[in-house]
């Protein structure tokens, strides 16, 4: 649209002189037919002819100032400056009160550009004729040019008070208030104009552009409409009509409008610009490359059709055409904003931050005001790390332009990574209202939807968003993700095909892909992708801090002689995270003569037990949360000298890789906290083990791999948990005199001291167990394996009845409190969370849970996203092999379980709801505890129940997993070798349902193998954190002697009964 400044100024120097020639003209009608001729000839344009005839009648009368009046407006039209200005003195001269005549001079003065003269001959008129309209209009426009805006104003306002129907003055004076922001009284002013004309088609579109400028899009379409309507000819009407339509997305009509404009001026290269931007948005790109080299053929100096022209190249993938016609653009307007803004976009592209930053802050330099730019460069410091002084952009981007959609979706990113989740939703959700089809923001808010557990309006929206673009990797893979959590394999096969397909789109075309590392493991990608979108991220890290320009650290080749070998734990989860329940006592546990231990805490200070004790046990607890700078937290790092930096948090929430990517240390390694590859470079060793990552797999893994001698796993069950080490089993009088069959796992009392009990009531010991056939090498053994079952026989149940169902805190057995294992959880905060043990008695049945007594009880406690189609096939032939038996999963999340139980009937599972039974997620310790009423849990392949399998081991259940060939996938498998049973681990889908439906069927076998766990949970090495506390001790002298020998290689060769057997 042209500016309303330039408007104001063609239609005031024009329409205002005609105006006073008209005006000089009329005087003339009395005088002859003559001066009648020359002022219709004058009327009509004949400029030659209208001259001769006055130049007759001035040689006649040389005073009549009518003639000299008509023979200044035309030289003024011929561009006679001189000679217009001779015949105004003219007649000034012959009547010094001839307002007209000043006015006529003062327009000579204007178009020379002597506004001073032009204004002081106006006002002079004025001062002659007060009422004089036509000197009112005139001022007005030579005070616009000089920038006196408000005396414009006036003077408008002057002119239309001596006739308010004028309503092309109207018009203009709205123009103008339009120009100076004031948009109300600017619509007051052209909604005036109509009513006195109807049909004025100027007014029409004016108004259009204030609904414009105040966002009102449907009344500016509506108005623009009206005014092509009023006149079909009025091509400015349709190139406004055009861009308005363009913002609202409505192309189609959009491009109507450009081609009728086009249909008026074939020729306008503007035009042809704007309609090849539609092109471009409806992504016919072609199409608009053709427009846009047809807009600059029409006008070879068109910066902006090369800049787009660049843009449309870009999107083809010519990277090096677009660069070229961006710095055309630059040669021919070397502060062409745009051009430096999308330049600067292709560096970005291009890993070139620190030059992408400089064009960015060079467009904001030449154009403050310039809202894109802001977003631009508020989006480099956000991945710098930079998150307030990229929200400072944002917010100056919103401030310049308040409908700008795309910032409030990025400021809604930069406020997620500040966690302010409210924050980023409000800003998704102003940028939808906004703009309803922008695709982006509505993935955007189904991810924080996503995140805070809203996962049905988090599918509707990333549905929405690829509704509205259909090929979006971002919103597919992570709608795909939300699927995977709630059980809804619908068109799965489909679906995964086609996020496979997108991936390997993605990483062809060095994109970083949409499916997170973390969450490769869930489909069937290949081991190189996987590693390979691990990578992208790393190479993401690496690209931050380069914009560091941080200096490599440099370190010793040597230990020197007494000195101890340092080591550095950095973690986020040095809180209540399932991190710390399985590694807090480590850090305590390391022999402090030959080893040095720090650990540096990524998030604050949660206050739990959990964080408490790892600070205080640690030689060295350094808090970096408040380091926010990668390099800072880095050069901390290497000033303790740390010698082996372990990254506990790979690609997990709170990661900070770009600290591992600066390389502080001279080894660092992964462990225990992220179940994958880095992908990176900067990363040494993953620790591991033989069984977890076979030699054979190695090529999945970017690090050499450091075995532990037994599993690389653990938990510190034996310290948190200690009360489930002794239990109690009761019975009623009325079972034990019938001889009913007494198991294990029915009602269970644990805590750390059980004697009161055994002393007031009825007890005897129940050997329990059973016989296994042990396969070691091509030998075949029997081995028994029995436990002592402590039985306390009480007269009645029904108190503890009644306690469960009244949902009562405790009941009495002869005067001994005896907990109720679900209220306990909500009276002892600190103990329910783990963080302290519990020192009361606290019961725990099947009834808590709404389990059959007599059944078999399989589990399965991890998240529901861990499940597909295939391991819920296992589970419904498993269940279907041994009739008495239910399966017990958690609602984690409550969404998953109609769509797992829609599976389960699908593939064939009668009364589903009878034998697929769901609980609610509990509190850690309520949730390790409840594992010892299940038989058995079923793990699921895809991704083990890694803190999980751990925790129904340490409860007594035995565990039927299937490894695959992620590190996620065989961790369980490696926690059962090292529990010494390994006839739980299959090794194929037919070989885990045998083994599941023999401990089901067999009751001998499933008594003789939790007999087995229960057993080893004390002897093995799986929960022992002293034994392999002294284990990694011992590995990372072998890394370090590596390190010294010049060398990273393989760590896999330890000298042990365990790898023996594993292999």
């Amino acid at each position: 649209m042209a500016t309303a400044l330039n408007d104001i100024l063609f239609r005031l120097s024009r329409s205002s002189s005609i105006m006073i020639e008209r005006r000089s003209i009329l005087r003339l009608t009395d005088v002859s037919s003559l001066a009648e001729l020359a002022h219709r000839e004058y009327q009509a344009g004949d400029y030659e002819r209208a001259e001769q005839h006055c130049m007759q009648l001035w040689h006649q009368d040389p005073e009549n100032t009518s003639t000299l009046l008509l023979l200044s407006s035309i030289h003024f039209q011929c561009r006679r400056m001189e000679r217009s200005a001779y015949f105004s003195q003219l007649a000034i001269k012959q009547n010094p009160l001839m307002a007209e005549a000043y006015s006529n001079l003062g327009n000579v003065f204007k178009e020379r550009g002597q506004l001073k003269e032009a204004i002081d001959n106006y006002r002079h008129a004025l001062r002659i004729k007060p009422d004089f309209i036509d000197g009112y209009i005139n001022l007005a426009a030579a005070l616009v040019a000089a920038g006196d805006m408000e005396s414009a104003v006036n003077a408008y306002a002057t002119a239309l008070q001596y006739n308010p129907d004028l309503y092309c003055v109207r018009s203009d004076l709205g123009n103008l208030l339009k120009a100076l922001g004031r948009l109300d009284e600017a619509k007051s002013c052209y909604l005036k104009a109509i009513e006195t004309c109807p049909t004025f088609a100027v007014a029409w579109s004016n108004l259009g552009c204030v609904f414009n400028a105040q966002n009102e899009i449907w009344l500016a379409i509506h108005h623009f409409e009206k005014a092509v309507t009023l006149d079909p000819t009025f091509l400015d009407a349709y190139v406004n009509l055009g861009n308005v339509l363009k913002e609202a997305r409505i192309f189609d009509r959009a491009v109507a409008a450009y081609l009728r404009a086009l249909t008026l001026s074939p020729n306008n290269a503007v035009v042809h610009g704007n309609l090849a931007c539609v092109y471009y948005e409806q992504n016919l790109i072609d199409l608009a490359i053709d427009t846009y080299k047809r807009a600059i053929e029409l006008q070879p100096n068109f910066p902006d059709a090369y800049c787009n022209l660049a843009n449309a190249l870009k999107e083809k993938g010519k990277v090096s055409e677009a660069e070229e016609y961006y710095n055309t653009a630059l040669r021919l307007c070397p502060t062409h904003a745009d051009s430096l803004n999308n330049l600067a976009n292709i560096k970005r592209e291009q890993g070139k931050a620190e030059e992408a930053i400089r064009l960015y802050v060079r467009a904001l330099e030449i154009y403050p005001e310039f809202a894109v730019a802001h977003s631009n460069l508020a989006s480099m410091l956000q991945l710098q790390g930079k998150l307030q002084e990229a929200l400072l952009h944002y917010r100056e981007a919103i401030r310049i332009s308040p409908t700008f959609a795309d910032a409030y979706s990025n400021m809604g990113n930069t406020l997620k990574e500040l966690q302010d989740v409210q924050g980023a939703m409000q800003c998704y959700q102003r940028a939808i209202q906004i703009n309803p089809a922008f695709a982006d923001a509505h993935s955007n808010l189904a991810s924080i939807l996503k995140d805070s557990g809203n996962l049905a309006d988090a599918i509707t929206s990333y549905k929405t968003a690829l509704k509205l673009k259909p090929n979006f990797p971002d919103a597919f893979c992570n709608l795909a993700h939300c699927l995977q959590i709630v059980c809804d394999w619908s068109d799965y096969k489909h679906r995964m095909k086609k996020l496979v397909s997108m991936v390997q789109d993605q990483l062809e075309s060095n994109r970083l892909p949409s499916v997170h590392p973390h969450h490769s493991m869930l489909y069937p990608l290949t081991h190189d992708q996987r590693k390979k979108i691990a990578g992208k991220h790393a190479s993401l890290c690496l690209e931050k801090v380069s914009l560091l320009h941080h200096q490599p650290f440099r370190f010793s080749k040597k230990l020197p002689a007494g000195q101890r070998l340092r080591i550095g734990y950095v973690s986020s989860d040095f809180c209540n995270h399932p991190t710390s329940h399985l590694m807090q006592s480590i850090p305590g546990l390391h022999d402090r003569t030959k080893v040095e231990v720090f650990c540096y805490s990524l998030a604050p200070d949660d206050g739990t037990n959990f964080r408490a004790k790892v600070a205080n046990e640690a030689e060295h607890f350094v808090d970096l949360s408040g380091i926010q700078c990668h390099g800072k937290a880095a050069d901390k790092i290497a000033s303790d000298g740390i010698h082996i930096l372990l990254n506990m948090n790979g690609y997990t929430k709170g990661a900070r890789n770009e600290i591992f990517a600066l390389k502080p240390a001279p080894i660092q390694a992964m462990w225990l906290g992220y179940p994958g590859t880095s992908g990176s470079t900067f990363m040494d060793y993953i620790i591991t083990d033989m069984v977890t990552s076979p030699m054979h797999l190695s090529h999945q893994y970017s690090e050499k791999l450091a075995y532990m001698p037994k599993t690389f796993f653990i938990g510190d069950h034996q310290q948190m948990f200690p009360h489930l080490r002794n239990r109690v089993i009761l019975e009623s009088a009325e079972d034990a005199t019938a001889g009913r069959r007494v198991t294990d796992n029915s009602i269970v009392v644990s805590g750390l001291d059980i004697k009161p009990l055994l002393q007031v009531a009825c007890v005897r010991e129940v050997t329990y167990g059973g016989r296994l056939v042990e396969v070691h090498g091509s030998q075949r053994k029997e081995v028994s394996y029995f436990t002592k079952l402590t039985v306390l026989t009480i007269p009645s149940l029904q108190p503890i009845q009644n306690m469960i169902r009244t949902n009562s805190p405790s009941c009495t057995i002869n005067g001994v409190t005896i907990h109720n294992g679900l209220v306990t959880q909500q009276t002892q905060s600190k103990a329910s969370a783990g963080e302290e043990v519990p020192r009361d008695l606290i019961l725990t049945s099947r009834q808590h849970y709404g389990l059959p007594e007599d059944a078999v009880v399989f589990c399965n406690f991890n998240q529901l996203y861990k499940v597909d189609p295939s391991t819920m096939r296992m589970w419904v032939e498993i269940l279907k092999g041994v009739p008495n038996s239910v399966l017990w999963l958690l609602r984690f999340p409550a969404a998953g379980e109609a769509g797992a139980l829609a599976a389960a009937s699908e593939m064939g599972l009668q009364q589903v709801n009878r034998r697929i039974l769901f609980s609610n997620v509990a509190p850690k310790e309520e949730h390790v505890r409840r594992g010892q009423v299940a038989d058995v849990c079923l793990d699921t392949p895809l991704c083990n129940g890694h803190t999980t399998g751990m925790d129904v081991l340490w409860a007594g259940c035995p565990v039927v997993t299937l490894p695959l060939e992620t590190l996620a996938s065989r961790v369980a498998a490696s926690q059962l070798h090292t529990l010494g049973c390994p006839e739980l681990v299959a090794n194929s889908q037919e070989d885990y349902v045998r083994i599941a439906t023999k401990l089901g069927n067999n009751r001998e076998y499933l008594q003789a193998m939790r007999a087995k766990v229960w057993k080893a949970r004390e002897s093995s090495a799986l929960f022992s954190c002293r034994s392999y506390t002294a284990d990694i001790e011992a590995l990372y002298f072998r890394m370090w002697q590596q390190y010294e020998a010049g060398s990273i290689e393989h760590i896999v060769e330890w000298p042990s009964k365990f790898n023996k057997e594993s292999t």
